[in-house]
C-alpha cells in the first residue's frame, strides 16, 4: 500500500543571479554582484505554479545585498505556505562562512508537511560541506551541494552514503551532485546506501540553455515509487530544475 503521490521539486537557483550574456562582463562572475530581487520573484511564481509538496534549494541567498536584505528560502516558504530549513553550505568554522555575500549563500528544504526534526551535518573535506537532512512523518529527507574536485566529491559520496544508510524511514537524496565524470560516480552512494536513481537512462540539467551534463538528481531508496520524473525547460538558473512525483510505501 503507498500514500498519496508527492512532488519534489529540486533547484539550484544560483541565488536568482540569472544567465544573462553579460555574466562574466566587465570581469568574471560579475553577475554574482548584481541585484536579484526581481529575478526571485519569477522564480518563486513558477515553483509556485508546479504545486510542489517539497523543494530543495540550491544555492539560494539568505539575505544579502544582492536581495536589499530579502531572504530567498523564507520568500519562497511564504509564497507556498511552507516550512523551511536553511545554513549555510560552508562549514562552520570555514573562511568562506565568514566572508560578506559567502556568508549568506545557502541550501534549504521546504515542505508544507510539520517538520518531525532536523539537523545539519557537515563533510570532512570540500569547502561546500552542507548535508541538510530533514524528518518528516513517513520520510527522510537530504539535500547536497559536492564539490567541483573530483577526488574531494569522491570521499563527500562515501560520506553521504553512510549517513543514508543509517536511516530508518524511506528516503529521499537530493542534490546538485556536481559529477562532471558522468552517472558511474554515483555508484558507491547508490550501493551502499541502497538508493535508486530514477534518471538512468540520462536526464541533462546543465547549463540550461543547452544542456550537456546531468549534475542534479532526485535519489531514492526502494520504499520509494517514482511516478514521474521530468526537468521543465526554464532558463531562470544556469541548471534546470528537476521535478520527481512519487509514493511512498506504508508500513
Amino acid at each position: 500500500m503507498y500514500a498519496n503521490r508527492v512532488r519534489f521539486l529540486l533547484y539550484n537557483i544560483r541565488y536568482g543571479a540569472g544567465i544573462a550574456r553579460n555574466f562574466h562582463f566587465p570581469v568574471p562572475y560579475h553577475g554574482y554582484l548584481r541585484r536579484t530581487t526581481h529575478r526571485l520573484q519569477h522564480i518563486a511564481e513558477f515553483i509556485k505554479s508546479l504545486q510542489p509538496d517539497i523543494v530543495g534549494l540550491v544555492e539560494a541567498d539568505a539575505g544579502s545585498f544582492r536581495m536589499r536584505r530579502g531572504n530567498q528560502v523564507e520568500i519562497i516558504a511564504k509564497t507556498l505556505g511552507h516550512f523551511h530549513a536553511y545554513q549555510s553550505k560552508y562549514g562552520v568554522y570555514s573562511r568562506a562562512a565568514r566572508l560578506p555575500l559567502m556568508n549568506k549563500q545557502v541550501n534549504a528544504l521546504l515542505t508544507g508537511e510539520t517538520i518531525q526534526a532536523q539537523r545539519f551535518h557537515y563533510f570532512q573535506s570540500g569547502v561546500k560541506r552542507l548535508i541538510i537532512e530533514l524528518e518528516l512523518r513517513n520520510l527522510t529527507l537530504f539535500l547536497v551541494h559536492l564539490s567541483l574536485r573530483y577526488h574531494t566529491r569522491h570521499e563527500q559520496l562515501r560520506a553521504l552514503a553512510r549517513l543514508a544508510r543509517q536511516r530508518s524511514k524511506p528516503c529521499i537524496v537530493a542534490g546538485d551532485f556536481n559529477i562532471f565524470r558522468g552517472p558511474a560516480e554515483l555508484e558507491p552512494l547508490l550501493t551502499i546506501a541502497g538508493l535508486q536513481c530514477p534518471a538512468s537512462s540520462g536526464m541533462l540539467t546543465f547549463p540550461s540553455w543547452k544542456p550537456r551534463r546531468q549534475l542534479d538528481f532526485i535519489l531514492h531508496s526502494p520504499e520509494v515509487r517514482v511516478k514521474s520524473y521530468f526537468a521543465p525547460a526554464v532558463m531562470f538558473s544556469d541548471h534546470l530544475p528537476v521535478v520527481c512525483d512519487f509514493e511512498v510505501r506504508r508500513g
